[in-house]
């Protein structure tokens, strides 16, 4: 037999004699104390549970050993037996099964509880072990003092990626700040009366996921969650349990978070639908597909990590368990064939309101606090990213910094890869080291950083540290965290980076730092980080982003500034090739009839979102300007974007070049953000009697900006399967009058009110729209559509348009053939394909072309 096959849990040991010590006192009875035994068994159930007399009229001494283990647990049985023992006047020998308990497992006062005594202890155990975190500084504080509410959202169709039409978030979806009462709503009901079993928080990097975890396994544990519904709650971090060495069953795990070995782990597992399991950092398990990664379904089974892990997100272990997971937003795509029937909520950061709160909880004092926080608001860029908690934390360990030593704030940069350097620097100077030194430590941890995230390894041994030289020095105290973990025979030492999107930063920042023949300099290309194969791309999405992030003119600058390094000119030219490289162009169908179709035509979008995060980053026009002249069309398909995932198109677009195209297909957007000011109770009253209904600006307004800047380039804009509302047709009719390059629109089954339509109509029709080519498919509305014929009296630049697939009634026929001989109209192409035309219609167009021989008109039919 294979070690896999003899290998078994370290509670077995202890199972097999407590089993022998049953069975050995309870063949020490005669037969009517073994009666007596039966009956008091019967009469006295324990933690509310007793076996079925059935099972134990006519049991002897080896039946009622059996059913005792299997009924309780092998340890909780022998305090079952020793109890009923003692009532049944037996005393003797229930003091001897003590004596050789205590003997042979140990004193265990705690495996003395039943369930729901130990239920109180363990509660008791996690209010003291998680009532106050660690900073990424070392420094504890309490958990109900640091921690901010967060903004929390369902997505109930995010992993399953369902599509969504462009418009606001519907009102049950609105972001919700993550109190108790959100807490609890997690797992509710959903409208059909079923209850979720497995809720997925999403989110970026540093958004608060595992802080939110925590903050619910401690409000569990002070009785304000899930109460009645849930006994237990465990907090299991992934990428600990995914590095620990050698093998370990469930129960195994469950026993390392108790206050002691003896708790009645078989008894908790009896009831799995009473557990919660919060899985953190659930995207770190490997792929799906391997023999490692194959499910466990055994809670006792001594295995890896993974299969652990695979068990319980699959449902194939404690199927009826309750399990909250915290993933990565680019990561519920590989989680997708792991979980069953997950629910979603994404978690989105700070509000503006708890910013604040945030600013004040960290200097504490008020003003420090108000001064930081004025400075921040002020800067527009830096206070948006400041929606992430580690950001904000970052940004305020910079600024409190800045404060002592009384430097200009106006230091502190603007995106996140460079609050991120800055705040390295920072830290580094705060040493008053010479540079020599900065360079030789720098480069070392981050060969640390780096071939621990291209191996997956964000746990590092004593041995790791010391092959580098840097087991000890400043940089291990300033930036790794030291954690005691129990091993098989001795306690281990790990260390972790402070956080893991600082090791991800630090492998970016080793690409730069790659100045040949330099000692300790790391090796290996940008190329062969960003050739990576796909199966990895999700992992290093981050890592790419912070790299792109360092590419800029000035972050190169900073970096030769704070470190002395000189960065190679080829890290700019490698990482320019390749995003010109990952042009492949395809073309999606864009005449299906309906939108389940055109789903099952569609891929992966030719342009991921990512790409266009990694191009923001590097916050340089040029740089950007050049990466897109390679890639002719900008594709999004059947994507939900945020207000940052927009920012970040927008910016795009912004430094799109000449000759750009953008194709936006089934895309959703998050509700505009609005800011509520109060009125006067008179202004108020006056509102409610009546008042005209203003539009508020729409989620796609910062897009339609950005077609406006003069230095955009783009050319060609299709929306297609959208949801067009009123303020959006609002948003994109005014960027039509002054868009400087766009000459091509395509409007393909999407849905538009008539009042849309006629928004849309007016921005072509102004004098300075440069549009050449509308492309129009409409279902419904046949009427409306005399609002675009209308305009092309007064279009100078239109001199295409194609209406194939409407449906054009005789009237709108009539009307359109009248314009179309208006001596102000410029038209030379009309296309008609697939239009159904009545023998009058026909009839009515046959005319204008004899009138008009230049005019292209094209049909079947003329």
């Amino acid at each position: 037999m294979d070690e896999a096959g003899t290998s078994c849990s370290s509670l077995e040991p202890r199972a097999a004699a407590a089993r022998e010590l049953l069975l050995a006192a309870l063949e020490d009875l005669s037969q009517e104390q073994l009666k007596r035994f039966r009956h008091k068994l019967r009469d006295a159930p324990m933690d509310g549970r007793s076996i079925p007399w059935g099972r134990l009229e006519r049991a002897d001494a080896m039946d009622l050993a059996e059913q005792l283990t299997h009924f309780y647990g092998p340890e909780p049985a022998l305090d079952v037996a020793r109890k009923t023992l003692k009532r049944a006047d037996v005393r003797d020998v229930a003091a001897r099964l003590k004596a050789q308990r205590q003997q042979r497992l140990g004193p265990s006062s705690s495996a003395l509880l039943s369930v729901a005594e130990y239920k109180k202890k363990y509660r008791e155990h996690v209010l003291r072990q998680h009532a106050k975190v660690k900073e990424r500084n070392a420094r504890s504080v309490k958990i109900n003092k640091r921690f901010t509410k967060l903004l929390i959202a369902p997505e109930t169709a995010a992993l399953e990626e369902a599509p969504l039409g462009l418009a606001e978030e519907p009102e049950p979806e609105r972001a919700r700040r993550s109190d108790t009462h959100t807490f609890n709503r997690l797992f509710q009901r959903d409208q059909e009366g079923q209850r979720p079993l497995t809720v997925v928080l999403q989110g970026p990097a540093g958004i608060g996921k595992t802080m939110a975890a925590k903050k619910i396994l401690y409000d569990w544990a002070a009785g304000k969650l899930y109460q009645g519904q849930v006994d237990f709650a465990f907090f299991m971090p992934c990428h600990e349990l995914l590095e620990l060495s050698g093998t370990r069953s469930l129960a195994d795990l469950i026993l390392d978070q108790c206050p002691d070995r003896g708790a009645p782990v078989r008894q908790m597992l009896a009831q799995p639908q009473r557990l919660l399991f919060i899985l953190d950092g659930a995207d770190e398990l490997p792929a799906t597909g391997t023999a490692e990664a194959a499910p466990c379904t055994d809670p006792f089974e001594a295995t890896s990590g993974t299969r652990v892990l695979g068990g319980l997100l699959s449902k194939a272990l404690l199927p009826s368990a309750r399990l909250l997971v915290t993933t990565r937003t680019a990561a519920p795509g590989r989680l997708q064939g792991r979980l069953c029937s997950p629910q979603c909520a994404e978690v989105r950061g700070f509000s503006d309101k708890d910013k604040k709160k945030y600013f004040y909880k960290f200097f504490q004092d008020e003003w420090r606090a108000e001064r930081a926080y004025r400075f921040v608001k002020e800067n527009e860029t830096l206070y948006g990213l400041c929606f992430v908690p580690f950001v904000c934390w970052i940004v305020c360990t910079v600024l409190r910094q800045q404060l002592d030593l009384g430097q200009d704030l106006s230091r502190t940069s603007k995106t996140t890869t460079s609050v991120y350097l800055l705040f390295i620097a920072s830290v580094l100077s705060s040493t008053g080291a010479d540079g020599s030194w900065v360079q030789r430590e720098l480069r070392k941890l981050c060969l640390l950083a780096r071939e621990g995230v291209l191996r997956r390894k964000a746990q590092f041994t004593e041995k790791d540290l010391e092959k580098l030289e840097l087991r000890g020095s400043k940089v291990q105290t300033l930036f790794l965290c030291k954690k005691e973990m129990p091993g098989v025979l001795q306690t281990e030492v790990i260390f972790r980076f402070i956080d893991q999107s600082f090791q991800e930063f630090f492998a970016a920042l080793s690409y730069m730092l790659q100045e040949e023949g330099a000692p300790g300099a790391p090796t290996g290309s940008v190329g062969s980080l960003l050739r990576t194969d796909t199966e990895l791309s999700g992992h290093l999405a981050l890592t790419t982003r912070f790299l792109f992030g360092l590419l800029s003119t000035e972050r190169i600058r900073d970096i030769e500034h704070h470190f002395g390094c000189v960065v190679p000119e080829r890290v700019k030219e490698d990482a320019l090739r390749w995003v010109q490289g990952q042009g492949c162009p395809r073309t999606a169908s864009e005449g299906t009839e309906d939108t389940e179709e055109l789903e099952e035509e569609i891929e992966e979008p030719n342009i991921p979102l990512e790409l266009l995060y990694c191009l923001y980053e590097t916050q340089e026009d040029a740089f950007v300007r050049q990466a897109l002249s390679s890639l002719p069309e900008l594709a999004l398909e059947r994507v939900r974007l945020s207000r940052m995932d927009l920012e970040v198109l927008s910016y795009c677009v912004r430094c799109c070049p000449a000759g750009q195209a953008l194709r936006l297909v089934n895309i959703g957007l998050a509700a505009a953000q609005e800011k509520k000011k109060k009125k006067s109770l008179v202004k108020r009253l006056q509102g409610s009697r009546a008042s005209t209904k203003q539009l508020l600006g729409s989620p796609l307004r910062p897009l339609c900006e950005a077609m406006t800047d003069q230095q955009c380039g783009l050319s060609s804009l299709t929306l297609s399967y959208c949801k067009l509302p009123d303020v959006i047709c609002r948003d994109l009719s005014e960027a039509l009058k002054v868009a400087p390059a766009l000459t091509d629109l395509g409007l393909l089954h999407n849905r538009v009110s008539e009042a849309g339509l006629r928004m849309l109509s007016e921005g072509l029709a102004w004098p300075q729209c440069r549009v050449q080519t509308l492309r129009v498919q409409l279902s419904g509305l046949p009427g409306a559509l005399q609002y675009l014929v209308g305009m092309l009296r007064q279009s100078p630049a239109l001199t295409t348009l194609d209406l194939s697939g409407c449906q054009l009634s005789d009237p709108t026929v009539t009307y359109m053939c009248a314009v179309l001989q208006h001596p102000s109209c410029s038209l030379q192409t009309l296309s008609l394909a697939s239009v159904e035309l009545s023998e009058l219609a026909q009839q009515e167009l046959k005319a204008v072309k004899t009138a008009k021989p230049d005019l292209v008109i094209i049909h079947s039919e003329l």
